[in-house]
């Protein structure tokens, strides 16, 4: 087992329902400076398919960072980062949540169920397109990550 410092590609699953906030996302990522790919899926369920590489997820790429949304149709983000933080398979990975909730409880439960940061998504389009890439930048070139 080795630590990956500069991944040769650099997959982030992001949790949205919001088709116009998944699509600035995938602008802000394909301007960005860094080599990444990204996925999206639009509720919690697809979301854990997904991380546990189920059904249409069978081959899908074990994610560097998820990027999660908490109000989600089926199953929402909190429910999800519960799932995950106590999977063995899928707890170490990063989860940033990225919402639009201010509410204290929110951010206080989020890190209660160990997200790794929280972000509450700002209005103003080049201010999201900006935090997402500094999202990016950070997750892909400053942390050093445990292996897939």
């Amino acid at each position: 087992m080795s630590l990956r410092t500069t991944p040769e590609t650099f997959d982030i699953l992001l949790v949205e329902d919001n088709p116009g906030d998944a699509r600035l996302a995938q602008e802000a990522l394909k301007e960005g400076r860094m080599a990444s790919r990204l996925k999206v899926v639009v509720d919690g369920v697809e979301a854990m398919t997904y991380l546990r590489r189920e059904g249409p997820f069978t081959d899908a790429p074990r994610p560097d960072l998820v990027l999660l949304d908490l109000n989600l149709p089926r199953k929402d983000g909190r429910q999800v980062l519960a799932e995950m933080k106590a999977d063995a398979e899928l707890r170490r990975i990063p989860v940033v949540v990225l919402t639009t909730s201010q509410a204290e409880q929110d951010i206080l439960r989020s890190y209660d169920l160990h997200a790794n940061c929280y972000i509450t998504k700002p209005v103003d389009l080049d201010r999201f397109i900006s935090v997402v890439r500094s999202i990016e930048e950070y997750w892909c070139s400053v942390v050093t990550l445990p292996p897939r």
